[in-house]
């Protein structure tokens, strides 16, 4: 650690290269008027959530993202790894703000080992698209997912995924009558 004390606006990174400096998500303003902030790992899967993956924010998943990331989907049926950049990234959560409308996250747990935080979330949105050839209802559905995002230098690097794809098919299946 750097600095004087536990209190020092100075520390930048612990031992297991863990925390991240937001200053960059912060405006101008708000850096002139408080002291720059140090995340941990969960901080910023935490952020991550908040910002991009809820799609408020989907275009600075650059400040979240390396350049490319390893992307596990963890479908029994079918698992496969798919490379996506920050951009890609962020056309995903717009495809999704396109069938889901603006959706709500309520992040259910999360908790980090070293490098890996794992997360637990509730998505609830409204079916306002067409998607698995089911008409919108404009009727609420419910995702249950989970991830396990891997960081370096506090970038998201590779994730593991899994998705309650039947739960949210049902919801379709019962929506439609």
């Amino acid at each position: 650690m750097r600095g004087k004390g536990k209190f020092d606006s100075d520390v930048a990174i612990d031992e297991l290269n863990q925390t991240m400096d937001i200053n960059e998500l912060r405006d101008e303003a708000t850096l002139k008027a408080s002291p720059p902030l140090i995340q941990t790992n969960e901080q910023i899967i935490k952020s991550f959530l908040e910002v991009v993956r809820s799609g408020n924010k989907p275009e600075q998943a650059e400040i979240f993202m390396a350049k490319e990331v390893k992307a596990h989907q963890m479908n029994s049926e079918n698992m496969e790894t798919i490379i996506r950049s920050p951009k890609n990234y962020a056309d995903h959560i717009h495809e999704m703000l396109d069938v889901w409308g603006n959706f709500k996250i309520e992040i259910q747990e999360l908790f980090s080992r070293n490098q890996n935080v794992y997360v637990r979330w509730k998505q609830i949105g409204k079916h306002i698209a067409e998607f698995e050839r089911y008409l919108p209802t404009n009727k609420e559905v419910i995702e249950i997912g989970s991830a396990v995002y891997r960081l370096e230098k506090q970038k998201i690097v590779e994730y593991w995924i899994q998705v309650d794809r039947f739960g949210i098919i049902e919801q379709l299946k019962r929506n439609q009558k």
